[in-house]
């Protein structure tokens, strides 16, 4: 039986990576994305913040054996320029996707006690940052909830994990951004970003040879946390 994976925020950067992994794995890979997910077996335009979308597009695909949660998006602000909305925004797209991703596959998975939770958080989620209070918490939420949820469901057989990547390189990361100033990168003891297709073989190893990894996080940053 073809193995289904859905995939949020699959149209470009690390979402687009992880799905072409995939889809090189023999996954049939459903893209949910603003736009369309070029390249996935199927694809359908939803906002991943509006839990009626995500469900009615995972419920055309039938059986889900994995589910990767990796739509978001990133700014720097100093925190007193954090509006509510943003923080909303921020916690409603990053946070908020798990979660309905999560509620739209697990009553299945749980049904045929089997199936994997993916989800993409943030080294800044461990580690922080200046400038990225909204960010940082967002992705800190995330953590939170894949470990709690991790222990909830193993013994039914679903397992729950994240991967944490640092800066990487994908056009997420504007030309002037300082994750790319030459200052920065000399920190990293590898000296470069992170490579989406590298995000991709976490989340492929956790899917596929990471059968014992329950709670557990991923961390390619290029040796920014260690």
């Amino acid at each position: 039986m073809t193995r289904v994976a859905v995939v949020t925020g699959a149209a470009s950067g690390i979402g687009a990576a992880i799905a072409a992994e995939l889809k090189d794995r023999g996954w049939r890979v459903a893209g949910l994305d603003l736009v369309d997910a070029h390249g996935c077996d199927f694809s359908a335009r939803v906002d991943v913040r509006d839990a009626a979308a995500v469900a009615g597009a995972v419920a055309e695909l039938g059986p889900v054996q994995a589910a990767v949660s990796v739509a978001g998006y990133y700014e720097m602000l100093p925190v007193e320029q954090i509006e509510p909305e943003r923080w909303q925004r921020m916690l409603g797209v990053h946070l908020g996707g798990l979660v309905n991703l999560t509620r739209a596959t697990l009553p299945g998975m749980l049904g045929r006690r089997s199936g994997e939770i993916v989800a993409i958080a943030s080294e800044l989620a461990v580690g922080g940052g200046a400038e990225d209070a909204h960010y940082a918490a967002a992705k800190g939420a995330i953590l939170g909830l894949v470990r709690s949820l991790a222990a909830e469901v193993a013994p039914s057989g679903v397992r729950v994990n994240a991967v944490a990547p640092g800066p990487t390189d994908t056009p997420l990361l504007a030309p002037d951004s300082p994750w790319r100033a030459p200052d920065y990168l000399a920190t990293l003891p590898l000296r470069r970003l992170t490579k989406p297709e590298e995000v991709a073989l976490c989340v492929a190893w956790l899917l596929e040879e990471g059968t014992f990894a329950v709670g557990e996080v991923l961390n390619p940053n290029s040796g920014a946390v260690i």
